[in-house]
C-alpha cells in the first residue's frame, strides 16, 4: 500500500527546527525571502524580549558603572543645592566705599610718631619698619621669671619686626626658656660663660653676655638697630618707636635709681635739637669719663659691627665690651669704639627733653634660686586667728 507524505508548511518547519536546534533562533538560515521580508516590514519586539539599552548594560559592566555614577552625582548635587539658604541680592549704596574708609580711620588712628615723621602719608609710602634687636643679659635667680615676664610683656606690644636676644649666664635653663615662650615674642635664647659662678657680681659676667649677643648679630648679619635692655629696667613704647629713627648712633637721658631708692641720678646727653652739646653728670668722680651714657641709654646701627667705614678709629678688629673695666666705665668704653665725638651722635627725641626709660635696680639678689623655682618641702606658716 502506497504511503502519502504531506509536506510541512514553512512556518511549521521553522517551528520544528527551533525545537530541534537550540541555536537556530540566534542564527537562522539565511534566505532571500527572509531578508526581503525583514527589510520591507518593521521589526516588532515581543513582550518577552529586553530593550537593547538594558541588554547593553547587562552585558558590559563599564557603561553600567558610568551610567549609575552620573545618576548618583546628579542626585547628590540636586540635594546639595536644595539645602542652600536663599539670600536675596541687596543693592550696594553708592557711598558705601567712603563710609567704610571713614569707619576704618576712626577705629585705627595713625600713631603720633608717624604723623610727625610724614603727616598724611600712607603706610605703603612710609616703607617697612626697621628691625629692632634687643639684647638682654640674665641669670638664674629667684626673681628671674618676674623680670623676664615683665620685659617680655612690654616687648610684646612693640610693633614688629623685633628680635629679643636673651643671654643666660651659664647654661640655658628650662625655667627661663618656658618663661620666654609664654611671652609670645620672637626671641633667641643662648648661654655663655659655663664656668662662671652664678652668684658672682654683675660686673663679672654682664660684659661677656653682651658680647655673646653681639656675636649672634654679627655672625648672622642681622641688619637693624641694636639696643641693650636690662631686665630690671622700665621702658615705654615710645622709646622703641624712636629707636627705628636712628641712622647711626642715638642717645638719650636715663634716670638711674640707686639701690636704696633714696636718690635719682640722671645720666645722658644735653641736646640742642638733635645735636649733643653736653652731658649730665652725677659727681666729680665721673669727670674722667669721655661719654656719660648709661648702658640702656644708647642704640646703634648693627652694620657698624662689620662695616669698618662706619666704625671709630679706636675699633680695629671687632666691637666688643672690654672684660676688665672699672665700675661705671662700661658704657663710655663701648661707645668710644662706635663714635669719635659728639658730632657723630643723634640726640633723641628733639632737645632730649623726654624720659623714655628708667633703670631700676630693685629686687633682692641674695635669695636662693631653687631648681624649677620650687621647694622640696612645704613652708611652715602659722596664721593667727583673730
Amino acid at each position: 500500500m502506497a504511503s502519502i507524505r504531506r509536506p510541512h508548511s514553512p512556518a511549521k518547519s521553522q517551528h520544528l527546527l527551533r525545537h530541534q536546534h537550540p541555536f537556530a533562533a540566534s542564527s537562522p538560515p539565511s534566505s532571500p525571502l527572509r531578508h526581503s521580508s525583514s527589510a520591507s516590514s518593521p521589526r516588532h519586539h515581543h513582550p518577552g524580549t529586553r530593550h537593547p539599552f538594558l541588554f547593553l548594560l547587562a552585558r558590559r559592566p563599564l557603561p553600567r558603572f558610568a551610567a549609575f555614577f552620573l545618576l548618583g552625582s546628579f542626585l547628590g548635587l540636586l540635594h546639595f543645592l536644595s539645602h542652600l539658604p536663599l539670600r536675596p541680592h541687596l543693592p550696594v549704596p553708592p557711598n558705601a566705599a567712603s563710609q567704610l574708609n571713614q569707619l576704618q580711620q576712626q577705629q585705627l588712628p595713625i600713631p603720633h610718631q608717624q604723623q610727625e615723621s610724614n603727616p598724611g602719608a600712607a603706610p605703603a609710602e612710609r616703607g617697612g619698619d626697621k628691625l629692632l634687636i634687643v639684647i638682654t643679659p640674665t641669670r638664674a635667680r629667684a626673681s628671674q621669671a618676674y623680670y623676664l615676664s615683665r620685659l617680655g610683656q612690654t616687648l610684646r606690644l612693640v610693633r614688629p619686626p623685633l628680635l629679643w636676644v636673651v643671654v643666660e649666664a651659664g647654661k640655658p635653663t628650662a625655667e627661663a626658656a618656658l618663661a620666654l615662650r609664654h611671652t609670645a615674642v620672637m626671641h633667641r635664647y643662648v648661654g655663655c660663660c659655663d664656668n662662671l659662678n652664678a652668684s658672682a657680681a654683675a660686673v663679672d659676667y654682664r660684659s661677656h653676655q653682651m658680647n655673646a649677643g653681639l656675636e649672634v648679630v654679627e655672625n648672622h648679619r642681622l641688619d637693624g638697630v641694636v639696643y641693650f635692655a636690662d631686665e630690671e629696667g622700665v621702658y615705654s613704647l615710645h622709646l622703641f618707636d624712636r629707636l627705628r629713627q636712628i641712622r647711626r648712633f642715638g642717645t638719650w637721658p636715663v634716670p638711674v635709681i640707686s639701690d636704696g631708692g633714696s636718690n635719682v641720678v640722671l645720666e645722658g646727653p644735653v641736646c640742642k635739637q638733635n645735636q649733643v652739646v653736653g652731658w649730665h653728670t652725677s659727681g666729680e668722680g665721673n669727670n674722667l669719663q669721655r661719654f656719660h651714657v648709661a648702658m640702656s641709654g644708647f642704640a646703634f646701627n648693627s652694620t657698624m659691627l662689620w662695616d669698618s667705614k662706619l666704625r671709630s678709629h679706636l675699633a680695629w678688629n671687632s666691637i666688643r665690651h672690654p672684660e676688665m673695666v672699672e665700675q661705671g666705665f662700661q658704657g663710655t668704653t663701648f661707645v668710644e669704639q662706635l663714635v669719635e665725638d659728639e658730632s657723630q651722635m643723634e640726640g633723641i627725641p628733639a632737645d632730649c627733653s623726654q624720659i623714655m626709660n628708667w633703670h631700676v635696680p630693685f629686687g633682692s639678689e641674695s635669695l636662693v634660686y631653687p631648681k624649677g623655682w620650687r621647694v622640696s618641702t612645704n613652708l611652715d606658716v602659722i596664721i593667727p586667728l583673730k
